[in-house]
């Protein structure tokens, strides 16, 4: 089990991913809407895994896993990504993001993602 935290600018993407991740008994210990509340809320909770929404208003999701990870170069990051956006997934994944899955979410991709990342 872990403790998440889920970052999308879409409710109903945060929706379905808490509901994923609940059914496999993790703990979801926050939401955030835009990266910089990620980044926030990441030094108050401590999560042990993050899943990242590319594309958010305020602060990218590739921006907030370049400041999580220089603070925190442990920190578990999964990225979130619509079709068509490998070029921005190949960047998330060299700032320091340790997968991503695609969006619209499958259970087991994430699930399998999750297991992958925390081990």
């Amino acid at each position: 089990m872990a403790r998440v935290l889920i970052v999308d600018d879409a409710k109903f993407m945060r929706i379905t991913l808490s509901n994923i991740l609940k059914k496999a008994n993790h703990d979801i210990v926050g939401e955030a809407e835009t990266g910089i509340e990620a980044v926030r809320l990441y030094r108050e909770l401590k999560p042990d895994l993050v899943t990242m929404d590319i594309t958010m208003p305020e602060m990218s999701g590739l921006q907030a896993v370049k400041e999580i990870k220089r603070d925190y170069p442990d920190a578990k990051i999964i990225m979130c990504s619509a079709m068509g956006q490998q070029k921005m997934v190949v960047e998330a994944i060299e700032a320091g993001a340790k997968d991503f899955i695609v969006k619209p979410f499958d259970d087991s991709h994430v699930l399998d993602s999750i297991t992958r990342v925390i081990g």
